[in-house]
């Protein structure tokens, strides 16, 4: 049975809204398929703005590689913002892709791709706007599968009452076989209903079910046990992860929006995970092991979608992009693939020790010379030794040094503040820092047309790090040390001018804290907050802390837990945290002697890619291992540039 579009109902009303053209869809690369022929389908979701969503990589992969498939299509959804869902609300819109404008609550599966905690409040909007129940136990047989995935899904407890399922780590193939799973399952008839096909999503273990799994508490508050209540369901549910990149090319034709979006440029994923050990660094321990793209099939990947975009700016994305194996041969490959042609590259995510000139010049061939962005993290040595982040001031000074010599001008350095046992010195250390960075500058150049930019954000301990059991710093001590900071650098008359500071106040982290390390009992907090109208809480003109302050009071009053108790408060080692359950592959052991390593004596570890193995856990217990080159392969230039 074909599926209304909304559109015609829609139009009308976009010019009473800002940026109507976020909403209209037909985009370069957009697919909209027959939906009768369609066997399972799929609405993908990003909890953000469509400036912010269209560019995400995890939606326009899984777009890309759903929609290849006989029988099955794939449409995008974003969230609306608040002018909009006022009048959708008044003339009764539901939800709406932007590709078909067909109503979400008609697909078969709602995909959510969680980045980040903050939004939550945006998913409950969409489930009401789409006319489904927002708990998943009320849901009824035709209403979606909701699916959460995502960095911040591998903790999903406190939307547990809102999500259906959650699958962790990559989704390339397991967006398939949740595919065939559904296939099967309708072609049946749908035996056993809604929760027949849970159910069989939930014991091939690569999918989890909350609603299958119990939870006791302990008087204090604690966790006392996460059981499966049903037969064959996991008492552990696994990541996935995806071996050989060079099989799964995507995106191969990317979306080329119609409204300005945060990135405008092709991305192409040069490998994925992270061994570097940075111990604040959820992204980097989740997506263990490093899995490169040979050089090959990233010369591939840029030309197909330079062709199908039309865009001019490449970036080679990854968690730490010069430590490629083979970055050099790529940088030169394609430098001089493209060179005297409109298409620059650049290489967003860089670390100091990774850095060299050469490196950059490739980078800058076809580019004009912006500015350089490193990441410290911590302002003092003792601090990046607790953090493991093994970048010496030396090193970094150098580096500039260089770059300021070969032409650069400006630096970018970004520090997190609120660090495990960060004291006061450790954050004006960051004060030294920039005007050593601003002096070598001067010296190199003769020329005080120097500028050095400091970014910082308060730290937020993740699950499954070495940090997961820290206590998070209040909001107080973030806000008093990032003001004198600040102070410290604004009076400054030799440097103040050169330096700029861009900072958050420590209010949104904690509330970040409390989502990311929270349990089951945060959701009615997340629902109280939204009904009291909060919506888009990563934007800072939206985020209200007294609105979150005040509903976990309401919500906590006369329980064992509160704000402090999920925030800021040390974990010890046998207490069972709310994703325990939930296996990113890293031996529980291991992130604790690591996490007292830091606090003790702040002891490093190196890259495992180059050393011996550290036995975090994830090669054998994930049946993975690194994949690195050299490969030995070179890029050859095209014999036509379309420039």
């Amino acid at each position: 049975m074909s599926v209304e579009s909304v559109f015609a109902r829609l139009e009308p009303l976009l010019p009473s809204v800002q940026k109507p053209i976020q909403y209209v869809g037909g985009e370069l690369n957009s697919t909209v398929k027959d939906w009768d022929s369609a066997e399972v389908r799929w609405a993908l979701m990003y909890p953000d703005a469509y400036e912010v969503g269209l560019p995400n990589q995890g939606v326009q992969i899984l777009y890309e590689v759903l929609n290849e498939r006989e029988g099955v299509l794939a449409e995008r959804t974003y969230s609306v913002w608040p002018d909009l869902e006022a009048i959708m609300r008044e003339h009764k819109i539901p939800q709406f892709t932007v590709d078909g404008h067909r109503p979400v609550g008609a697909f078969d599966i709602l995909g959510v791709s969680f980045s980040t905690e903050l939004g939550y409040t945006n998913l409950l909007t969409a489930l009401d706007l789409a006319g489904m129940p927002l708990h998943a136990v009320d849901r009824r047989e035709e209403d979606p599968i909701v699916l959460a995935g995502g960095h911040a899904a591998f903790n999903p407890e406190p939307i547990a009452d809102f999500v259906d399922a959650a699958v962790l780590g990559d989704g390339e193939e397991i967006s398939l076989k949740i595919t065939e799973v559904i296939r099967e399952w309708k072609r049946e008839g749908r035996p056993d209903g809604r929760d027949g096909l849970l159910h069989r999503l939930a014991v091939s273990g690569g999918v989890y079910v909350p609603k299958f799994y119990d939870v006791t508490y302990l008087p204090d508050g604690r966790i006392q046990r996460v059981a499966p209540n049903r037969p064959g369901v996991p008492w552990q549910i696994v990541k996935h992860t995806v071996m050989d990149l060079d099989a799964w090319p995507y995106p191969k034709k990317p979306l080329v929006p119609l409204a300005e979006t945060v990135h405008e440029r092709f991305s192409v994923e040069i490998f994925r995970g992270c061994t570097r050990g940075c111990r604040f660094c959820q992204a980097g321990m989740i997506t263990r092991p490093v899995r490169e793209r040979s050089i090959t099939t990233i010369g591939d990947m840029v030309q197909q979608g330079l062709n199908a975009s039309g865009f001019n700016e490449v970036g080679l994305l990854s968690l730490s992009s010069a430590d490629h194996s083979e970055i050099g041969e790529v940088a030169k490959g394609l430098a001089d693939r493209y060179e005297g042609s409109q298409t620059s590259l650049s290489l967003p995510s860089t670390r100091v020790d990774a850095f060299n000139i050469t490196l950059a010049n490739e980078f800058s061939r076809n580019g004009r010379r912006s500015g350089l962005t490193f990441a410290p993290e911590g302002g003092s040595e003792r601090m990046r030794k607790v953090i493991n982040k093994m970048v010496s001031e030396d090193d970094l000074i150098r580096t500039v040094t260089t770059a300021y010599e070969n032409g650069w001008r400006q630096v970018k350095l970004y520090f997190m503040c609120g660090l495990p046992t960060e004291e006061d010195e450790d954050v004006m250390a960051i004060a030294d820092m920039a005007r050593r960075v601003i002096q070598a500058g001067r010296d190199a150049t003769g020329s005080r047309d120097i500028r050095c930019t400091v970014s910082i954000g308060g730290f937020v301990p993740k699950p499954h790090t070495p940090f997961q059991w820290a206590s998070q710093a209040d909001h107080e001590t973030v806000d008093r040390r990032l003001r004198a900071l600040r102070d410290e650098l604004r009076q400054d008359k030799r440097y103040g001018r050169a330096i700029g500071m861009r900072y958050h106040d420590g209010k949104p982290s904690i509330v970040e804290g409390l989502l990311s390390r929270g349990d089951r009992r945060v959701g009615a907090v997340i629902r109280a907050v939204w009904e009291d109208g909060g919506r888009f809480d990563g934007w800072s003109e939206h985020f209200s802390y007294d609105r979150w302050i005040s509903k976990a009071e309401e919500i906590f009053e006369d329980g064992p837990v509160d704000l402090d108790w999920y925030t800021t408060r040390e974990r010890d080692e046998v207490e069972v945290l709310p994703w325990d359950h939930l296996d990113a592959g890293l031996d529980r052991e291991w992130l604790w002697q690591d996490w007292r390593d830091a606090v003790e004596d702040g002891a490093e570890v190196e890259d495992c890619r180059w050393t011996p193995c550290y036995d975090c856990g994830v090669c054998p217990s994930m049946g993975t291992e690194i994949q690195i080159g050299p490969t030995g392969r070179k890029l050859l230039p095209l014999s036509v540039v379309n420039s």
